[in-house]
């Protein structure tokens, strides 16, 4: 079995580039070069007065480029996928590209909200005559920046790059260091739909390098980040602009004991263990009734030991995690919690990036594990005693993405929801993003605003007004 490393993926990402596997004949070429700070002026300049063209563009056409940009991204989807393979080593089946579905949702969604307008008449409020007549409509705010992560550059960047054009904005992409090429080809997609020159710019390289210098820029006007916690750092710093903020997640699963434990255990399995646990859905802690516990615990278990380990382009469920500093602190998560009494469901095996599937159970609020990310396929396993006990360990967390929870109580379930502290919860399902068209929105450290095509229209847009004076009428006084 091959073992792939965060080297060999990179070198594997410029291999499936020079055999050409790309969206066009003139794709990217090799892995970007960072931007220096005068070429990131030029590229916000050049953004800036783009936009003022694009915003002037009639909706209709905005939305016709949209769709013909969503149709190429569905004629190339599965050599970007490659490029997800071979450059982030995203097994084949999770490497699934959904990106024109999301651009042709967002035109007609567009169409809808910023077709629309409002009529408003002084006389409404108390004290005033019909003197004023208010009309109001949604402008774009000008450039916005998007930052998507590395695991997924692609999806996440269309989420951002889609509704941010319908709006009449101007887009500057900084890609993830891991899976920039791939996020070139996307962006090349659109390039190929004819829209305008420098309405969707991109600036590469490492986030320490130009991050701060970016994301401070006088120039950009809004900011769409996804990510871990640098994005705390970013709100700091960023200014009076909006800002949505998709952070870090501890989601988690609360098991009751009238649950469908089978039910429970596959959502556990793909929900803790797809793209090796790499997302910020994944359920990062379960929180199961001592009473069911060993029944979960042992079905989890066997479905572990099926799980297939080794390379991406053999469609391996558990695939290297993107870089050795990642590997070593999965290991710095899953030592503590050895030390301090956890059980090992596995032995712990790793080889370079690659890390084996691992259940633990018994573990402990003093454990570090309980309450921190692995963003690995390390899935903790918590025993309570009440459905207090579970909610109270939830909303102590400094996160609140997702949770879930398992039970055939629709009343409990709903009142189990009300209490958890999170931005969405999920009754029978494990943590899921989509459909896309959804609210997707997290709490305390796990973000600020919401996502989902409507709201990320709504986000990157403000309201213009437009006031009528009309004379003062006159009274005959009798």
């Amino acid at each position: 079995m091959m073992v792939c490393t965060s080297s060999t993926v990179a070198e594997n990402g410029r291999n499936l580039l020079r055999e050409n596997q790309c969206p066009s004949s003139t794709p990217p070429t090799e892995r970007p070069t960072s931007k220096s700070k005068e070429e990131v002026n030029k590229i916000v300049e050049v953004s800036k007065a783009a936009q003022k063209s694009w915003a002037k563009t009639p909706l209709w056409k905005r939305a016709e480029l949209l769709h013909k940009a969503a149709a190429i991204l569905k004629e190339h989807k599965v050599p970007i996928a490659k490029c997800l393979v071979n450059e982030i080593a995203k097994p084949a089946k999770d490497a699934v590209v959904r990106s024109g579905d999301l651009v042709s949702y967002c035109a007609e969604e567009g169409v809808r909200i910023l077709g629309e307008g409002k009529f408003l008449v002084s006389d409404s409020f108390p004290g005033n005559e019909r003197t004023k007549y208010c009309l109001s409509s949604k402008i774009p705010l000008g450039v916005v920046l998007a930052i998507p992560p590395f695991n997924y550059p692609v999806n996440l960047a269309v989420s951002k790059i889609a509704p941010a054009l319908i709006a009449g904005n101007s887009l500057v992409l900084k890609p993830p260091t891991q899976g920039a090429v791939a996020a070139l080809h996307m962006v090349h997609c659109f390039h190929l739909a004819g829209f305008p020159k420098g309405l969707i710019s991109c600036v590469t390289g490492k986030g320490s390098e130009i991050g701060d210098f970016l994301t401070m820029h006088p120039g950009v006007n809004c900011i769409s980040f996804t990510g871990g916690d640098t994005g705390i750092a970013i709100s700091k710093k960023a200014g009076m602009i909006p800002l949505q903020m998709e952070l870090g997640g501890k989601d988690a699963c609360i098991i009751l004991e009238d649950a469908d434990l089978d039910l429970a255990v596959i959502s556990i399995l793909k929900g803790g263990f797809a793209y090796s646990g790499q997302r910020c859905t994944a359920v990062k802690v379960v929180l199961v009734m001592e009473s069911v516990a060993d029944t979960i615990v042992e079905k989890v278990n066997a479905k572990v030991a099926k799980l297939t380990v080794g390379p991406p382009e053999d469609d391996c469920d558990i695939t290297p995690v993107v870089t050795e500093s990642s590997a070593n602190f999965i290991e710095g998560l899953v030592m503590d919690a050895k030390q301090k009494g956890a059980t090992l469901c596995q032995e712990y095996k790793r080889e370079g990036n690659l890390i084996w599937p691992l259940l633990l159970d018994k573990v402990r609020p003093d454990m570090r594990i309980a309450w921190e990310e692995p963003f690995g396929p390390v899935v903790p396993v918590i025993r309570i005693k009440s459905v207090e006990e579970g909610i109270h360990h939830c909303n102590a967390s400094n996160f609140g993405l997702q949770g879930c929870v398992f039970t055939k109580d629709i009343n409990k379930a709903i009142l189990i929801s009300d209490a958890m502290e999170t931005g969405t919860v999920q009754i029978n399902s494990a943590p899921a993003r989509g459909p896309d068209h959804f609210p997707f929105q997290g709490v305390k450290e796990s973000g600020i605003g919401s996502q989902g095509i409507t709201n990320s229209i709504n986000m990157m847009t403000k309201i213009k007004s437009t006031v009528i004076n009309l004379p003062t009428p006159s009274y005959t006084m009798g």
